[in-house]
C-alpha cells in the first residue's frame, strides 16, 4: 500500500508539537501552509487530525515571568479555534476528537512542557485544565518544584531533589483526580520510577524514544517501557535524529556547546524581538544541525517497533516533536509526511489495526482512562477540597 492511499485511511493523534511558538510570536495562521510542520494544509495531507500543541516556555529566556508566557501561547492557540470554527475544533476529550474526525477537523489538544510555569502552585495547575490544557510533562530540561529532569540530572552545579518531590506527588494526584494526563517525557529517571509508583490513572510519555537503541537520557530504557504498559499508558515516539539514531548522537553531541553559544547570542540580540528571536532560534538550530546527515527513516521505525515489541503494540504511540526540533529522518519534513511511516510499518508486518492503535488509537484509550477515573473519583467521598494541595 503506498503512502498516498494510506493518508486517506490514517487519523492521527500526535503527541507533541511545539508549532504555538509560530502562532504567538509569527503571527502564524494554522490553517494556511506556512514555514512550520504543522498546518492545515500539511494535516489533511498526512491523515493528522489530532494534535497536542505544546505550551513550552523557555526558562530562561521568560525569567520572571513564565506563568505569563504560558498564558499567552494558551490563548494563541485557542484564539486559532476562535478565528476558524469550521477547520478547527477545541477538543477537551477523547470524545471530542472523535466528533472532529467527524466533521473533518483538526483536533486541537494542549499540553503544558513542564511544571515551571507553575511557580510550584497547584492552583494554577488547575487554572491551566479549566483553559484547555490536558495533559502536563512534569519537567522540562530543567529540573523544578516537582522533580528532577534528565536534562540536567547529571549537571554538579544543579541542586536536585532525588527523584519525585512531595509537592510532585500531590501534583500527580491532583492531575489524576482532574483527569489530566501526566506526561513522563523529560523527566530523570528516579523522577520516572516514583511517579509510577503512584499514578493512578494512565501515563504518557508525550515525546520520548528508546535508550536501548540510542543512548540519551531523554530516551526511555526498557523498563521503564515495561513500567508503561504495566501502567496502561503509552509511550509515543520522538522523532529527533538525535534521538533515534546512535550514529547521529554521537556526531551532534560535539555541536551542542556551539549551538548553546549560538543560541544564547540570539536570546541576547533580540531580547525585545520575539518573532526575530524565534525565526533566529530555528534558523541557527537547522544550520549547525544540518552539518550531520539525517538518519534513514529506518531508524525512526525502529523505535516504533522496539516499543511495540517491549511494551506492546497497544501501549506505543507518536510524538513527532515537530516545530521543535533542528533535524528529523529522511523522508520526514512535516505533518505531510506521516504516511509515510504507517507504510514502512506495515511492510514490516503491523496490520492496519496495530497501525491504528499506534497513531491514535491507544492515545485516545489512555485519554478516556483519565477521564473515566476523574469521574469516579469525583464520585468518591472525599475528605478534604482540592484547595488543600494549592501549594
Amino acid at each position: 500500500m503506498t503512502p498516498f492511499l494510506l493518508a486517506a485511511a490514517l487519523f492521527v493523534v500526535d503527541g507533541h508539537a511545539d508549532t504555538p511558538q509560530f502562532l504567538l510570536d509569527l503571527g502564524t495562521d494554522l490553517t494556511r501552509e506556512g514555514e512550520q510542520m504543522v498546518d492545515l494544509p500539511k494535516a489533511r495531507k498526512g491523515g493528522l487530525g489530532g494534535e497536542f500543541f505544546s505550551i513550552w516556555v523557555d526558562p530562561d529566556t521568560n525569567a520572571g515571568h513564565l506563568l505569563q508566557r504560558a498564558l499567552d501561547l494558551v490563548d494563541a492557540v485557542r484564539s486559532q479555534v476562535e478565528l476558524h470554527p469550521r477547520e478547527l475544533r477545541l477538543a477537551l476529550t477523547a470524545a471530542d476528537v472523535e466528533a472532529a474526525q467527524k466533521r473533518g477537523q483538526l483536533a486541537v489538544l494542549m499540553g503544558l512542557e513542564g511544571a515551571h510555569p507553575l511557580g510550584g502552585d497547584l492552583r494554577e495547575l488547575r487554572n491551566m485544565y479549566r483553559l484547555g490544557v490536558r495533559y502536563m510533562t512534569l519537567t522540562w530540561s530543567n529540573t523544578n518544584e516537582l522533580g528532577d529532569s534528565s536534562g540536567d540530572i547529571d549537571k554538579p552545579n544543579v541542586p536536585h531533589h532525588g527523584g519525585l518531590t512531595p509537592l510532585g506527588r500531590q501534583a500527580v494526584a491532583e492531575m489524576n483526580r482532574l483527569g489530566m494526563l501526566v506526561d513522563v517525557s523529560h523527566v530523570a529517571d528516579k523522577t520516572f520510577f516514583d511517579t509510577m509508583e503512584i499514578a493512578r490513572a494512565p501515563v504518557i510519555a508525550s515525546h520520548s524514544s528508546c535508550r536501548a537503541l540510542t543512548n540519551h537520557p531523554r530516551n526511555m530504557t526498557d523498563d521503564m517501557l515495561r513500567a508503561v504498559a504495566r501502567n496502561g499508558g503509552v509511550v509515543m515516539v520522538n522523532f529527533f535524529s538525535g534521538f533515534v539514531d546512535e550514529e547521529f548522537r554521537k556526531a551532534f553531541e560535539p555541536l551542542r556547546p556551539e549551538m548553546e553559544k549560538a543560541l544564547a547570542e540570539v536570546t541576547a540580540k533580540y531580547k525585545d524581538d520575539p518573532a526575530a528571536r524565534t525565526r533566529e532560534w530555528f534558523a541557527v538550530g537547522n544550520r549547525i544541525a544540518a552539518r550531520i546527515p539525517r538518519p534513514p527513516l529506518k531508524s525512526l521505525i525502529d523505535h516504533i517497533e522496539h516499543v511495540a515489541r517491549v511494551a506492546g503494540v497497544e501501549h506505543a504511540g507518536i510524538g513527532s516533536d515537530f516545530d521543535g526540533i533542528p533535524s528529523l529522518p529522511q523522508g520526514i519534513d512535516s505533518a505531510a509526511d506521516l504516511p509515510k511511516i504507517a507504510a514502512e510499518l506495515r511492510k514490516r508486518g503491523f496490520s492496519q489495526r496495530d497501525v491504528a492503535k499506534i497513531f491514535s488509537g491507544n492515545v485516545l484509550r489512555v485519554m478516556r482512562a483519565a477521564e473515566q477515573f476523574a469521574q469516579s473519583a469525583a464520585a468518591a467521598p472525599r475528605a478534604s477540597s482540592p484547595n488543600a494541595a494549592a501549594r
